[in-house]
């Protein structure tokens, strides 16, 4: 089976209106630059985006922003994004904002099969509103759910024509357990090399988890908060 794409505009051809995507990233770290800026130029509408952040004014998911193709945004931090701020005053954007540790367990119990968890996080607060809540040992638990996400939008240092992933620094914050829980998961890589070149050893997403692979590229490596001192 060929994974191998030649862009990001190649590898969503079949992505539609109204689905919901996982994109990978902490920050502006970890994005996968290529697969947003080809699904702005495809226009699709009505998505619910599942990320940690939401990017920024003129970069990552702030660029889909600020086309209006989002229609639901599931992150946990978004402060970064004066026009996600507007979008959410103006009820013209639906939000939901969970605990980071959460998202994070919500990704990698969707890639693990599991349906849904319980967690303290979140009890006695407005994240508890119509959960299910339990005792267990005297301490209270929320239920929460598994996602369903229709595609995975993943950033990787490098992988091969298999589709075996290495990520570097903090860009494997989420990335991985993304790339395990989408229905059809999509990598970009700053280098794509031959199958059997990587060290089995250093693999940190196996291919069995990717659909389809490509080499992006002018990648910025943006730097979240300049301090000079």
């Amino acid at each position: 089976m060929n994974k191998v794409y030649k862009n990001a505009n190649e590898a969503i051809f079949d992505l539609t209106d109204n689905i919901t995507i996982m994109l990978g990233g902490f920050g502006l770290c970890g994005i996968p630059e290529n697969l947003i800026t080809a699904l702005v130029q495809r226009g699709n509408k009505g998505l619910t985006c599942i990320s940690n952040n939401a990017g920024v004014d003129d970069f990552g998911i702030g660029l889909l922003l600020k086309t209006r193709q989002v229609k639901k945004m599931i992150s946990s931090y978004v402060g970064e994004n004066s026009e996600f701020e507007r979008q959410l005053l103006s009820n013209e954007l639906e939000v939901e904002l969970i605990p980071q540790g959460t998202l994070a367990e919500r990704c990698r119990a969707t890639g693990a099969g599991i349906p849904a968890f319980y967690t303290p996080s979140g009890v006695g607060t407005e994240i508890a509103e119509n959960k299910e809540v339990r005792t267990f040992n005297g301490k209270k638990y929320l239920l929460e759910l598994a996602f369903d996400s229709d595609f995975a939008f993943i950033k990787a240092w490098k992988g091969d024509m298999m589709g075996n992933l290495i990520y570097k620094g903090t860009a494997r914050n989420f990335n991985p357990m993304m790339a395990a829980a989408g229905k059809i998961t999509i990598v970009e890589v700053e280098h794509l090399v031959e199958s059997g070149q990587l060290n089995p050893n250093e693999i940190h997403t196996p291919s069995i988890y990717v659909d389809r692979i490509f080499q992006g590229k002018n990648y910025e490596k943006r730097i979240e908060k300049l301090t000079i001192q």
